[in-house]
């Protein structure tokens, strides 16, 4: 890999990512390069690459964007990915503003700059679907609603909602909410058999009706500090079982988001991206 070969650094609420741009040099995201560049004591460290622009064919007005994790899995869709993509964006001239339209596997999103300079945006992340067969989740019939459900777990049931908004979620609201509990059910959770794809969890506890806090394990990142879809998850979640408003906010270790729905029932999340540096791989450094 030449020496050349430049990156940029974001953090959304702690969650940081690495954005690779291969409009400016090639670049072959490798699972072993994903986990090299992601390792924070031999490689940049991030909780994830953000790969992109890329040709979207079907649509040349959208850019498009992978998402990877930092074991290397490659990811359907990321909220604070996309709202520091924006920003990437915006920074290296790809985009003017004051909108843009970036498509990933799990969908196309519409984002918004909030403010001019890209530290505030908004993404719509779509409507959410709560059908086992749309998660996936195989312990109930496809066209059913994952809403309540019992998950078994080697130490017995727990009451979960589970759910898509363009990647799987699973959420919980068990009472005691802290990290130590998320750290301790987020991996039997995550590759539960029933969720074949792995799931993302959120760990619930609703403040009133405008404001949630929420505790998080990432599928293939663990404990984060926070996280954009994870957000519109438990947000969607809460509001599905009637507990929330149209308009709240949720509350992580690293921050706060602002989720709004739509009348149609669409996800607009809203937060801040903080540019953290740039630089280049030196030449010998290797994966």
């Amino acid at each position: 890999m030449p020496h050349t070969y430049a990156f940029s650094k974001f953090h959304a609420l702690g969650n940081d990512y690495v954005v690779l741009d291969p409009t400016r040099a090639a670049f072959e995201p490798t699972a072993l390069l994903v986990q090299a560049l992601c390792d924070r004591h031999r490689g940049i460290g991030s909780d994830g690459i953000l790969f992109g622009p890329l040709p979207v064919p079907d649509d040349p007005t959208a850019f498009g964007l992978r998402v990877f994790n930092p074991d290397g899995s490659e990811s359907e869709k990321s909220g604070n990915g996309l709202r520091i993509f924006a920003r990437y964006l915006l920074d290296a001239g790809h985009t003017q503003g004051p909108d843009c339209r970036i498509h990933v596997s799990g969908g196309l999103a519409e984002v918004r700059f909030l403010e001019g300079d890209g530290s505030l945006v908004q993404v719509d992340m779509g409507l959410p679907s709560f059908k086992a067969g749309d998660i996936p989740f195989t312990a109930v019939a496809a066209h059913l609603e994952v809403l309540e459900t019992p998950l078994f777990l080697p130490t017995g049931p727990i009451t979960i909602t589970a759910l898509s908004v363009g990647n799987p979620h699973c959420v919980i609201f068990p009472g005691q909410v802290s990290p130590a509990e998320a750290q301790r059910l987020g991996p039997r959770i995550e590759r539960h058999p029933d969720f074949p794809n792995r799931v993302n969890v959120q760990l619930v506890e609703v403040l009133d009706r405008r404001r949630i806090r929420i505790e998080i394990w990432e599928r293939g990142a663990g404990y984060t500090l926070a996280s954009g879809s994870s957000s519109c998850a438990a947000a969607a979640a809460c509001r599905r079982l009637g507990l929330v408003d149209d308009r709240l906010r949720v509350a992580m270790p690293g921050g706060t988001l602002d989720i709004a729905f739509t009348d149609q029932g669409r996800i607009l999340m809203s937060g801040p991206v903080q540019p953290v540096y740039q630089g280049h791989l030196h030449a010998g450094w290797t994966p």
